[in-house]
């Protein structure tokens, strides 16, 4: 019996074990002190996208942040060697160029935008039909995450990859519309949740697309980065981790501190309170900050830095 999760060649309009050639296995070594190694460890794997002819692989970032070696491997068992290209703090996309020639096909990029909830799609990692499903949209909907990071519209798909990190979201049509980032509970109803992957939608990545390859990054003044990681719970806005040496850090905020206030203003909502701090200029602005802890509340001033001047090894080469 066929399996109802798993791909079928015969339903789709393309090439779909042609198509599912195109998703490589990216693996990364992180060394031991880097920012990042303590959240997200020093050995990291998932997939990617090859999306030009020269190598050129796309990723979500996290894999390979801060990399000190990076492998590729496609599903003839060949490994090369990459290293990163080009890394966007403001979408999670991650660029990685193969070192030596994939003889693999291309899949082709195109917007999300046309897609619709309950619409069908192809989660897929590399490995071909066995390693892809099924899956449908069930939501279009604005992100925030703990780390500084929000999405206007983020697509949610269900059932969930199980291995859902650099995964290829493949449409009707068999282009790319999105990258998979994360494991969410995701609400279908009220009252009803269930597994699904946040994917971050193609249409954050073609605008800079060539930027990203020129320069590593957007050619406009980083965004002000403090340095902390940040939970809304309860309606409240709680210091749940901070970066050792790195803004908030130096200003003396303290994890469990509650931000009551950004800039004299209530802080209220994760991805408010985010917008809220970029709006106040480029990395190296003052962000102003009130926090409750143990029961009095403080005035701290956040001078804000460049994300990427923080990272303990450099995270474009």
């Amino acid at each position: 019996m066929t399996d109802p999760t798993r791909p079928d060649p015969a339903d789709v309009s393309f090439d779909l074990n042609e198509t599912l050639r195109s998703i490589v296995s990216v693996r990364s070594n992180i060394i031991e002190d880097a920012l990042t190694a303590a959240v997200l460890g020093t050995e990291r794997a998932g997939y990617g996208a090859l999306i030009a002819k020269d190598g050129l692989i796309l990723t979500i970032g996290y894999l390979v942040a801060e990399a000190e070696r990076i492998w590729i491997i496609d599903d003839n068992g060949q490994t090369v060697e990459g290293h990163v290209i080009g890394y966007d703090y403001e979408s999670g996309f991650g660029l990685v160029q193969a070192l030596q020639p994939l003889r693999l096909p291309v899949i082709e990029l195109a917007s999300a935008e046309p897609l619709e909830i309950f619409d069908s799609v192809i989660v897929a990692g590399q490995g071909g039909v066995a390693n892809s499903i099924v899956a449908k949209v069930i939501a279009k909907q604005e992100f925030a995450g703990y780390w500084e990071y929000v999405l206007d519209e983020a697509i949610f798909t269900a059932p969930a990859h199980p291995i859902w990190g650099g995964t290829a979201m493949i449409g009707s049509e068999g282009y790319l519309h999105g990258i998979g980032s994360l494991l969410v509970q995701q609400a279908i109803q009220e009252g009803e949740t269930h597994n699904a992957n946040m994917m971050v939608p193609i249409d954050q990545l073609i605008p800079i697309l060539d930027e990203l390859k020129t320069y590593g990054r957007r050619n406009k003044p980083p965004r002000p980065w403090l340095g902390m990681l940040v939970y809304d719970a309860a309606d409240q806005l709680v210091v749940g981790g901070i970066y050792d040496h790195c803004p908030a850090d130096r200003a003396g905020i303290e994890v469990g501190d509650v931000i009551v206030s950004l800039d004299g203003k209530p802080a209220k909502g994760l991805a408010t309170f985010f917008r809220r701090v970029w709006n106040l200029g480029d990395a190296g602005v003052e962000v102003p900050l009130a926090v409750m802890r143990g029961g009095d509340k403080k005035e701290v001033s956040v001078v804000s830095a460049d994300r990427n001047d923080c990272m303990k090894s450099p995270s474009v080469h």
